[in-house]
């Protein structure tokens, strides 16, 4: 069993039980919280997201997590962002307005265009992920494994480098990311059942 301690950033959006609920399969101790001091003296620290851009940083800021988040990441402790978690790392997103996010990582959110892709917004579903810089959290995991995605808006970020995978919807777009000790995915690890639990576990070893 992992001795893993997981803090899940609580702020009143997003799928939270889903992810504490996958944690404690694999093993560890998941808390669903909002308490500086409980994200502190977690080992793994896990934003997930599910919701609009804008009223996410708002709760982010509002409940005091945005500087932990930063905090957290400062000092190398492994985060995971997922979902909407990954976009809020960024400057940016153009969802319902500007919106300025974390800008932690340099880059800006945008939303699938029709001169960009036929298929279907959102991009809901099993899609195939292809590694572009591997990524420790996806060891053990074949190139081209499917993961569940739900989403409109996809991130562009400004160093190329950081981007881990990418995923094909008529137009290509980074679907997992990594530098030093973040990683985030656009797609849902909770929901992808196999695989997506195996990247939980991968992520609750690194130290």
């Amino acid at each position: 069993m992992s001795q893993a301690t997981i803090a899940i950033i609580d702020y009143e959006m997003g799928n939270l039980r889903s992810v504490q609920k996958a944690f404690e399969a694999i093993g560890c101790s998941a808390t669903i919280t909002r308490s500086t001091q409980v994200i502190d003296d977690a080992s793994h620290v896990v934003l997930p997201g599910v919701g609009a851009f804008g009223n996410c940083m708002q709760n982010l800021e509002r409940f005091g997590l945005a500087s932990s988040v930063r905090k957290t990441i400062k000092v190398g402790k492994p985060f995971l962002g997922i979902c909407l978690g990954l976009q809020l790392l960024f400057t940016k997103s153009e969802e319902f307005g500007v919106h300025y996010g974390l800008d932690i990582l340099p880059g800006h959110v945008v939303k699938f265009r029709s001169t960009e892709t036929t298929m279907k917004i959102p991009h809901m579903g099993w899609n195939q992920i292809r590694f572009t810089n591997p990524m420790p959290i996806f060891q053990g995991i074949p190139d081209g494994t499917y993961f569940y995605f739900v989403h409109s808006f996809y991130v562009k970020p400004d160093d190329q480098t950081i981007i881990g995978t990418v995923t094909d919807y008529g137009a290509s777009f980074a679907s997992g990311i990594w530098k030093d000790n973040l990683f985030a995915c656009q797609f849902h690890p909770e929901k992808s059942q196999r695989w997506g639990i195996q990247i939980l576990k991968n992520f609750s070893l690194l130290t």
